[in-house]
């Protein structure tokens, strides 16, 4: 079921079967906070169910739902994290711990280096679509 979402494309059966010890299920009710501006966070979500907003200094960016990921920007560069997360409707992810990557990089490097270029992918894409969503906005002038 997992191989159909970004963050598992390109791996095999196999892979994903090994990847499951180290993913753990975890659920939110609606105004839950999953992850809190400015507050540690060492998981990336993977979004199995419902939908979050994703919001900074309490505006609201974006909304993801089903087979997204956030977390990753804190994972990755070991800052606080840079926005809130939200759940709008009840919400089930899949979650995995920095200290989870690094067993599944002692565990199986091609694995780990398949998640993290998928991870990469997607952060690019939502570059992308901000860049874009900033681009159609009025000009500042200064």
């Amino acid at each position: 079921m997992l191989q159909k979402y970004s963050l598992f494309g390109g791996l095999v059966e196999e892979q994903i079967e090994g990847l499951l010890p180290f993913m753990h299920e975890e659920k939110f009710k609606p105004e839950d906070f999953i992850i809190t501006e400015g507050k540690t966070n060492d998981k990336i979500f993977f979004l199995i169910e419902g939908q979050v907003a994703v919001s900074k200094k309490d505006i609201v960016l974006t909304r993801f739902s089903e087979g997204e990921a956030f977390g990753e920007m804190e994972v990755l560069d070991v800052m606080p994290a840079a926005a809130s997360i939200k759940a709008l409707t009840p919400v089930t992810v899949m979650s995995i711990s920095n200290k989870s990557l690094r067993e599944i990089y002692k565990k199986d490097v091609t694995t780990f280096t398949l998640v993290l270029m998928n991870l990469a992918r997607d952060l690019v894409r939502r570059l992308r679509k901000m860049d874009e969503k900033f681009a159609s906005s009025p000009p500042i002038l200064y």
